[in-house]
């Protein structure tokens, strides 16, 4: 149910969504999906989306009819525009030569071929000293160099996921955002804003922006989370 929404969101705003994978579940419905969304502030919009959503319906899989709770956790992260690529700037870059130590032939110690490369903003320093000459050195030195660069930048990347994916929670009681309840009487509410509607047929067809909305100003204001006085 959640999956159509959003894709039925994004099509009244005329971007194109892609489901990339999805796993159905042991018993109806699916596990999970992943979905590629594409257009304008596309992510800007649906970050207001993650967290945990809660819906409480008469089960369609329940021969009794009883009411069930079900949860479901959405995670939305922007898409990266291209590979991480390192470009070395050398005047970032203090380079140093001196004479080899150890075995190796009778270049060493005879001739300035190690190379040291400082790369002075990060403090990272690599050395290279085993191979014949200073030319073949310095390409081994600048291609580990390159590679803690980006091992560096990958690090980076993943914390700021880690930021804009939020802090990891259990689809589960306590840490829901919003409320679909459907039984015994129609409303849904967002636990953050108090923003709610009983029009939960819209709402499951896509009509979310009002929801967004109040969230997105909610964030923008600074205003902490509304109390959560929704009924079970």
């Amino acid at each position: 149910m959640l999956l159509r929404m959003y894709l039925r969101w994004a099509e009244r705003h005329r971007f194109r969504a892609t489901i990339v994978d999805s796993q159905e579940g042991e018993q109806a419905g699916i596990k999970s999906a992943t979905v590629t969304v594409d257009g304008r502030f596309a992510y800007g919009w649906l970050r207001a989306e993650r967290g945990v959503h809660r819906l409480v319906r008469i089960s369609p899989y329940d021969a009794q009819k009883r009411r069930q709770t079900t949860f479901a956790l959405v995670e939305v992260m922007p898409e990266a525009d291209e590979d991480v690529e390192i470009e070395l700037n050398w005047d970032e870059i203090r380079t140093d030569t001196f004479r080899s130590s150890g075995a190796g032939g009778q270049h060493v110690q005879k001739t300035e071929s190690a190379i040291r490369l400082t790369h002075i903003p990060t403090g990272i320093v690599v050395t290279c000293q085993n191979e014949r000459s200073a030319t073949q050195n310095r390409e081994l030195a600048i291609r580990v160099l390159k590679s803690r660069l980006l091992e560096l930048e990958l690090e980076k990347r993943e914390e700021e996921l880690r930021k804009l994916r939020g802090e990891h929670v259990t689809a589960g009681w306590g840490n829901q955002i919003r409320s679909y309840v459907l039984h015994p009487y129609q409303m849904v509410k967002d636990l953050r804003t108090a923003y709610e509607t009983s029009s939960t047929g819209a709402v499951l067809d896509g009509d979310l922006d009002a929801f967004m909305q109040a969230e997105l100003e909610r964030l923008a204001t600074g205003r902490p989370p509304a109390a959560d006085d929704t009924a079970d």
